[in-house]
């Protein structure tokens, strides 16, 4: 782990080639979700107060997916999805697949999108997915669904993209 640490810092200390290895490409502007399905700023309204309505919402739930990507925390709302996605799976095959991805991509230590849940909640969910069930990742769920509520949904409100989609 030291070993691979220092290698990335020693590449990242490395002199670059040129000014253009400085850029970092990092989006002016948030992605705008396709205009078709823009929702009445009524109802944008209803999404400061109601993160449910904002991620049921196709254009709300891109809208927020993309100010989250700003933000590099976009792993909160694929969780989420994934978990909603899960939930909605019949065959025990299927759901034993799904539960194995979700952990590897999500809840495992040094996962590529792992979300921040406390180790009480990572054991629990552990130990759930010994016997996969609809019910495997609820904890894990309601915990970054409260953790985007609290954080993310009011830094997501006072953004320009939603004062825009409002007016």
């Amino acid at each position: 782990r030291a070993k691979e640490i220092k290698t990335k810092l020693g590449t990242l200390l490395q002199k670059p080639d040129s000014a253009i290895d400085f850029i970092i490409p990092y989006p002016e502007k948030l992605e705008k979700p396709p205009k078709a399905q823009k929702p009445c700023p009524e109802e944008a309204l209803q999404w400061r107060d109601s993160l449910e309505k904002l991620l049921q919402n196709p254009y709300g739930f891109a809208s927020f997916h993309s100010f989250l990507r700003s933000e590099f925390s976009e792993e909160n709302a694929e969780f989420w999805v994934a978990c909603e996605d899960y939930k909605k799976t019949k065959s025990p095959v299927k759901m034993a697949e799904k539960a194995k991805k979700i952990y590897e991509e999500f809840i495992q230590t040094e996962a590529p999108k792992e979300v921040n849940i406390d180790h009480f909640t990572k054991d629990v969910t552990m130990k759930n997915l010994v016997e996969p069930s609809p019910t495997s990742f609820d904890m894990a769920q309601k915990r970054i669904f409260a953790l985007m509520e609290k954080d993310s949904l009011p830094r997501f409100v006072r953004s320009e993209f939603y004062q825009e989609l409002i007016k």
